[in-house]
């Protein structure tokens, strides 16, 4: 008796079944691999921001001391102190701040002790690109001080310059009477001001 073959038979499937299965897989691939780039991409953006938001606490924590001690003699709210530092500043990363420790964009006229930037200002309605002279200074901490003795001092043509910001019992009162006061042009100065505070809780440093 003649054995029968238990042999499989290959399946066999349309080539154009193969081809789709092919690309099909490739589809997958590609997918797949852009899903892990993005993931990665995620990561990173994660990663930067974690550390931009670590560097600007330490900003706040290394200057928030001495702003406080200003305001034992001098009466400047640290939250204001904190939030003008930033803003002028840039987190201490612009070029004023970081060359010549000037956080908060006091302008100077003797040569020996400030130097000539190029800075934006708001003009007849309009930003407009002005040079400008600026104070240098030797660390962080002489600028706070200075800044602080501007608004004690005021300027040459008005000693009471800024004595409504000096009489500011809170944060906001402040930020609104310097804009008042003519400490800088952006009329959006106030607000600017408020919302660092209230995003960074910089009125905690505030004494009572």
């Amino acid at each position: 008796m003649a054995r029968k073959s238990h042999r499989r038979r290959k399946l066999k499937l349309p080539r154009v079944i193969w081809i789709f299965l092919l690309l099909f897989i490739a589809a997958i691939g590609v997918v797949g691999g852009q899903i892990l780039s993005q993931r990665a991409q995620i990561a990173d953006e994660a990663r930067a921001q974690s550390e931009a938001t670590a560097k600007q606490e330490a900003f706040i924590s290394r200057l928030a001391p001495y702003a406080q001690e200003l305001q034992q003699v001098y009466g400047v709210l640290p939250s204001i102190t904190l939030a003008q530092a930033i803003l002028e500043s840039d987190w201490g990363t612009s070029t004023l701040a970081a060359n010549y420790h000037n956080l908060f964009g006091i302008k100077g006229t003797d040569p020996a002790t400030s130097r000539i930037m190029t800075t934006k200002e708001y003009q007849n309605d309009q930003w407009v690109t002005v040079h400008a002279r600026f104070r240098v200074y030797a660390s962080d901490q002489e600028s706070m001080k200075d800044h602080a003795l501007l608004l004690v001092n005021g300027t040459d043509w008005n000693a009471k310059q800024y004595a409504a910001v000096l009489a500011a019992k809170d944060y906001v009162t402040a930020a609104k009477a310097l804009q008042t006061a003519g400490y800088a042009t952006d009329p959006d100065y106030p607000s600017k001001l408020i919302a660092l505070i209230q995003q960074w809780h910089l009125a905690q440093y505030d004494g009572n």
